[in-house]
């Protein structure tokens, strides 16, 4: 068992695949009862592309991020833990998914 309660998926796109991200997004919306942010068409946070989030359980990482590798259509996807240690949570305690980008770290320090 793990002590992580928590996890925060971001898909990563740009204008060329914005609407591969929102097709992805609707898939999500359709397949799964999980906290879907916003479409945020500009840069957050430490996020260096265009992106949005989804909120998931411990008990859903094996269900949905088995679909996101199956679903996400070349789009890029960072997941972390959501631990209250944002340094740890965006460097250490990381998976991607296709295409790993470069954070802006500078935000936690």
């Amino acid at each position: 068992m793990t002590s992580f309660s928590e996890y925060h998926a971001h898909i990563y796109f740009s204008s060329d695949t914005n609407d591969k991200a929102k097709e992805l997004m609707n898939k999500i919306t359709d397949n799964f009862s999980l906290d879907v942010g916003t479409f945020h068409e500009k840069l957050v946070g430490p996020h260096p592309c265009w992106s949005f989030q989804v909120k998931f359980e411990t008990k859903m990482f094996g269900i949905f991020v088995p679909w996101l590798m199956e679903n996400r259509n070349r789009l890029s996807v960072f997941i972390h833990t959501c631990t209250g240690d944002n340094l740890l949570d965006h460097t250490e305690n990381v998976c991607w998914l296709g295409e790993v980008h470069k954070l802006n770290l500078k935000i936690f320090q």
